[in-house]
């Protein structure tokens, strides 16, 4: 489905992900910016004020747990509220529950209609509304994905 409207913040230390996920997110009709680890997204997403932001786990300076505690923690209640997607090849962090706060988890190797899916449920949302008090537990079991 075409014609998808938001803003994604893409954050992922590894820039063919990072490319990769913005093309499949471009496709859609989502505007895309990029930053190369959980440092950066914090120093741009008040400027860049995304719907949505995805995160890699893994990353240096600042990892995606990190920034996404940063970001719920935030004075702007947009930045606090923004839909936040965990995309990792690492499995769930902090246990089987995954981070709290984060939205939703899209594990690594995705299926780009997956997490095109995801983003454009959390962008539904909208930013008014709080986190599923269970997005941490909907762990999706990639299969064979990008």
């Amino acid at each position: 489905m075409a014609g998808a409207t938001g803003r994604v913040l893409v954050v992922d230390d590894n820039k063919v992900i990072r490319q990769l996920i913005r093309v499949n997110l471009e496709l859609e009709g989502f505007e895309v910016v990029t930053a190369a680890d959980g440092a950066e997204c914090l120093e741009i997403v008040h400027s860049v004020r995304p719907d949505v932001v995805t995160l890699d786990v893994v990353m240096p300076r600042l990892d995606g747990v990190r920034t996404a505690a940063r970001l719920r923690a935030d004075a702007d209640p947009w930045t606090r509220d923004v839909g936040i997607v965990m995309v990792s090849a690492g499995g769930l962090p902090d246990g089987a529950g995954g981070p709290r706060g984060v939205d939703a988890y899209v594990g690594k190797p995705f299926e780009p209609a997956e997490l095109v899916e995801t983003v454009r449920r959390l962008i539904r949302r909208g930013p008014d509304q709080q986190p599923d008090a269970d997005a941490g537990t909907q762990a999706a079991a990639a299969s064979g994905g990008v």
